[in-house]
């Protein structure tokens, strides 16, 4: 099974089901809430392992710090045991970038209620944190990419922000090319050069591939 978790909902996949289920998250939403919404909606679901997608920092399957647009309470929280399953921890945008890798060079951006980033480079992946980094007038990246800067700017500005940032992304990182996920990518009117539009449902693709005995052989201190 599969939950990606954000600040707006929670979406739930498994393979033992042909689609999924949305649950909807917010400030109030604890670990404790989440845990019984999921295991409430999915209690005839057959699954033997779970992945989990957090809005968040992530080091070595830990939750670092609580998330901004969610409820207290998920450092230190044993989802093993409030599951009795076995669990892989990671980013949600690094999740993401998972189901979304084509091979090479690969930078990921997740266009949500924030902004999501990571890197994978010849399967090994790297996530990143560069949502709060500074970008223009004392505010951060994410403050003109997020949803919020979207609101405060509108679409118009709000999208030439995004061609802006990524050009500067290409030129840091140079990647083979850039993956645009996230709900609000698919807002945009065109791509930017060198851009691929990813879906979310490449969450539950890149859930599955936390599994793959291959993908952790690159990948042994994620979890």
């Amino acid at each position: 099974m599969v939950i990606d978790v954000g600040g707006t909902s929670v979406k739930v996949y498994a393979t033992t089901q042909p689609g999924r289920v949305k649950i909807a998250s917010g400030p109030e939403m604890t670990p404790e809430k989440m845990v019984a919404k999921v295991k409430e909606a999915t209690r005839d679901w057959d699954y033997s392992v779970i992945s989990i997608g957090y809005p968040g920092p992530v080091v070595e399957g830990r939750i670092i710090v609580d998330p901004a647009n969610l409820g207290p309470g998920w450092v230190g929280f044993d989802f093993e045991s409030a599951f009795d399953r076995p669990v892989h921890l990671i980013n949600d945008a690094a999740m993401q970038a998972i189901g979304s890798y084509a091979g090479d060079r690969m930078l990921f951006l997740s266009l949500g209620t924030g902004l999501g980033s990571a890197w994978i480079s010849d399967g090994v992946l790297l996530p990143l944190e560069l949502s709060h980094l500074p970008y223009k007038k004392g505010r951060s990246f994410e403050d003109y990419l997020g949803v919020e800067g979207m609101r405060r700017r509108g679409h118009r500005r709000w999208q030439q922000s995004v061609f802006d940032v990524v050009e500067r992304f290409l030129k840091g990182f140079e990647p083979d090319y850039v993956v645009l996920g996230g709900g609000n990518a698919k807002l945009l009117d065109e791509l930017p050069p060198c851009c691929r539009l990813g879906d979310n449902t490449h969450a539950f693709r890149g859930g599955c591939r936390m599994w793959d005995e291959g993908f952790r052989r690159l990948n042994p201190r994620l979890f």
